[in-house]
């Protein structure tokens, strides 16, 4: 987040590419939102578009499946977490998909006209009459149910719009860090892209949702479908500044490889000889692998270990599946290794998750006028964990971390941040049990009428909470894997946390389901059940994570020596000399 940086980019960006400006900060209005140092200063960036898009029909999914389809609360919540988990699964296939074949540019283009064409259906679904049931009978729980044809749209449309958001957020993502050399300028994007993507949500959450909720559902898809242009047609304009990385063919199948060729090799005795084994085509070294293969996972070192056979006469492989390079190896162990600690992030999302949904149940059941005349739509409370991340990761960038290295030394790395990121989510929860825990109580005092007279407001604490909480861990994972990870799986690597957050969505949806099956906790009729429960067993769930979270940080070496400190003058030095 410092203007600095993009006059150095800049310049690198200019030698790098014969005079042509490519690269660096003058696509991040592209990419991401405007920048005041150039023309473009009009353009409101394909991630503002897109995300103001997703947003507005996306967060009041819920609202908008009670109201206009008849679907009952704790089904309509348990359907919006099975979408919110699937548009975020998406997001690794499109990663796969961008690393091998086509490219981040190719995919976010394509998934941008998928997610126009998905927001379409649902706006003629919100348009149509013959497209939605009758409105149920006021007083009456006897509602038309939905016909074949309806569901047929109504999903078709989800999916659609799914599918095209999954393959732009996170690949945009990477498509932008993929400007930068520094890891340092590279945290600083992470940072104003975390930075665009919670603040253009938070205005999608509040001004299209109001629409939808005053105006009209046809109105506020209306408005998304407009977005979704804009956000496409920003993105194509800035394609002659971008520096376009061309896929190199399937990672995984040369990780896949080590696997094999290990197998087949596995009763080849070790050698300690570094020649034994095959560091490139022609005796080029591949990567940053040189000398001798790690000791960590030893076994995995036979699928570089060269035998009769394995070379042809010009030093290239004989047998692909039986011979990997010494980096193909090393790139296999550093997903190994980071994979439990990628693990954690799933019981570290999965709270959210339940509570994303949740609060919306809660915040229909209070009271959310602000003021004689505005009534706050339910699907807007979530806004406040948007606002309080973008605010936080402005205080972060611009304050934590030049005083945290003033006074260590180095900036936070990536496990710092992500550690506090668990411990703050383990208060949210906490607060949530005894927030509900009141509203429960005033229910009950007043008969259990359907609207509790408890504002909408005593939820913002615990949410402003999960918001600090994310801006810790949500950048710091995308910037520990994308440092991390091997350079050929870049895109992956920034999905991961993506893969994470669909996995967590449908544990959610796992865990509200058992629990009504198992306890009384999760009725139809939130003000005749026990909410607060559910929170204390996240609460649980969420202190036996965070220990095991210590456990594989404190086991964890970095890879890449800049993952270390990647806000740090010393990286930087270290990289210019």
């Amino acid at each position: 987040m410092d203007e600095s940086l993009s006059h150095n980019d800049e310049a690198h960006a200019s030698s790098s590419h014969s005079g042509s400006r490519r690269g660096g900060w003058i696509t991040f209005p592209f990419i991401t939102y405007p920048s005041y140092d150039y023309e473009l200063l009009y353009c409101a960036g394909a991630l503002v578009g897109l995300t103001l898009t997703a947003g507005g029909w996306l967060s009041n999914l819920i609202v908008f499946l009670i109201e206009e389809f008849n679907v009952k609360s704790i089904d309509a919540a348990q359907i919006a977490n099975v979408v919110n988990g699937s548009s975020s699964f998406f997001p690794i296939i499109g990663a796969i998909v961008a690393d091998s074949l086509f490219g981040s540019f190719s995919v976010i283009s394509i998934s941008s006209c998928i997610s126009l064409l998905g927001i379409i259906v649902l706006a003629l679904t919100a348009s149509l009459n013959s497209l939605r049931p009758q409105p149920c009978v006021v007083g009456s729980e006897l509602c038309q149910p939905t016909s074949t044809l309806q569901d047929a749209v109504l999903y078709t449309g989800i999916a659609l719009a799914s599918i095209g958001l999954g393959g732009t957020r996170y690949t945009l993502a990477t498509m932008g860090a993929n400007q930068f050399d520094k890891p340092k300028n590279q945290a600083s994007f992470f940072n104003w892209y975390f930075f665009t993507l919670y603040s253009t949500t938070a205005v999608a959450l509040t001004v299209i949702v109001y629409i939808e909720d005053n105006a009209g559902w046809r109105w506020g898809f209306g408005l998304c479908v407009l977005t979704n242009i804009i956000g496409l047609a920003v993105f194509l304009t800035g394609t002659r500044f971008y520096n376009i990385d061309k896929p190199q063919g399937s990672p995984f199948v040369a990780l896949a490889r080590v696997v094999v060729a290990a197998f087949r090799k596995r009763k080849l005795q070790l050698s300690s000889e570094s020649k034994d084994y095959y560091d490139g085509h022609d005796g080029v070294k591949e990567g940053i692998v040189t000398g001798t293969l790690s000791t960590t996972f030893r076994f995995l070192n036979r699928a570089a270990q060269k035998i009769e056979g394995d070379i042809r006469s010009d030093g290239s492989i004989a047998k692909p599946w039986r011979l990997s390079t010494m980096q193909q190896v090393e790139d296999f162990k550093t997903i190994i290794r980071i994979l439990p600690l990628w693990s954690t992030t799933i019981f570290l999302s999965t709270p959210l998750g339940v509570q994303s949904s949740m609060i919306v149940l809660q915040a229909l059941s209070m009271d959310r006028h602000i003021g004689p005349h505005f009534k706050m739509p339910s699907g807007s409370v979530i806004v406040i964990v948007l606002l309080s991340t973008a605010i936080s990761l402005t205080l972060i960038d611009r304050f934590l971390c030049p005083v945290w290295q003033k006074l260590t030394g180095r900036s936070p790395t990536p496990l710092q941040r992500i550690g506090l990121g668990h411990v703050l989510n383990v208060l949210s929860m906490a607060l949530s049990a005894l927030v509900e825990s009141k509203r429960l109580k005033i229910a009950k005092a007043n008969h259990l009428q359907p609207v509790v007279p408890m504002q909408a407001f005593w939820l913002f604490p615990q949410l402003v909470l999960a918001g600090i909480g994310e801006a810790f861990h949500f950048p710091g994972q995308v910037a520990l894997y994308y440092q991390e990870f091997p350079v050929s799986l870049r895109s992956t690597s920034t999905a991961m946390i993506s893969l994470v957050i669909g996995i967590a969505f449908y544990l959610s949806t796992g865990v509200i389901n058992l629990v009504q099956r198992v306890t009384g906790w999760l009725p139809n009729d939130i003000n005749k059940g026990k909410l607060d429960n559910v929170y204390w067993m996240l609460v649980v769930v969420g202190v036996l994570n965070f220990g095991y979270y210590l456990v594989c940080a404190k086991l964890y070496k970095y890879q890449n020596v800049k993952g270390a400190d990647v806000n740090s003058g010393s990286a930087d030095s270290e990289n210019d000399n």
